[in-house]
């Protein structure tokens, strides 16, 4: 069986890749912002390019789909 599978077929290329970031490995001037968080989640591009950092997963879902991007997770 060599059929390809597409599971996004509704995304294309508007898919954004939706991971956790600890807020000690990030610049101090984010970090700073951060307050008494600890991790923050990234948003981003297929290239790799860092879209956003929000407080957390759900808002990060929300963000993606506002902006009509499918989000995946990253581990």
């Amino acid at each position: 069986m060599n059929t390809k599978f597409d599971a996004y077929p509704e995304a294309g290329n508007r898919i954004v890749y939706v991971r956790p970031i600890l807020v000690a490995d990030l610049p101090e001037d984010i970090r700073e912002q951060a307050g008494n968080l600890q991790t923050l989640y990234a948003l981003h591009s297929p290239d790799g390019a860092r879209l956003a950092l929000v407080r957390d997963r759900k808002l990060a879902f929300a963000l993606a789909r506002q902006n009509d991007l499918a989000p995946v997770n990253v581990h």
